[in-house]
């Protein structure tokens, strides 16, 4: 219970000092960044929404939500899916990777600042071993290889 308490605590506290970063240096909401970073590294820069839903911490209308205002700000585009009425992809414009890059470098920072400072190598990489035989537990190898080709892993 230690652990857990610690990682909630953590990740709560330095998520709120990374989103008020963003939203004070770049006037960008972390979870628009968040959103940002899985279709950055997305093939053609491009996601099912289906696809970027999962791992969102969002509702599907919170996402729906999300995607219309980065749309409506340029950052994003959505395009049907051939064969699939229903089917959508978010698409990062070239302006919303440029934003995406922009706000890349507070993030980094504020993690740093808040967090990998802090840390010894080895302590890092025990942290990242420790969590990442948990994350891969609790989804499964596949699942969590789809999080690290998105970049939300190490």
């Amino acid at each position: 219970m230690l652990a857990w308490r610690a990682l909630l605590g953590t990740y709560i506290t330095v998520r709120e000092l990374l989103a008020e970063e963003l939203e004070r240096e770049r006037n960008l909401p972390l979870t628009w960044y968040e959103l940002m970073l899985r279709l950055e590294h997305a093939p053609g820069h491009r996601l099912r929404m289906q696809d970027l839903a999962q791992g969102a911490l969002l509702s599907k209308s919170g996402l729906t939500q999300a995607i219309s205002a980065m749309e409506l700000r340029g950052f994003v585009v959505r395009e049907p899916v051939p064969g699939d009425r229903r089917g959508a992809y978010a698409q990062l414009t070239p302006l919303g990777r440029r934003t995406f890059r922009r706000a890349a470098l507070v993030h980094l920072r504020g993690i740093n600042r808040h967090f990998g400072q802090h840390l010894s190598a080895a302590e890092a990489r025990a942290v990242a071993a420790g969590l990442g035989k948990a994350g891969r537990a609790a989804v499964g190898d596949k699942r969590w290889q789809l999080w690290d080709q998105a970049g939300l892993t190490l």
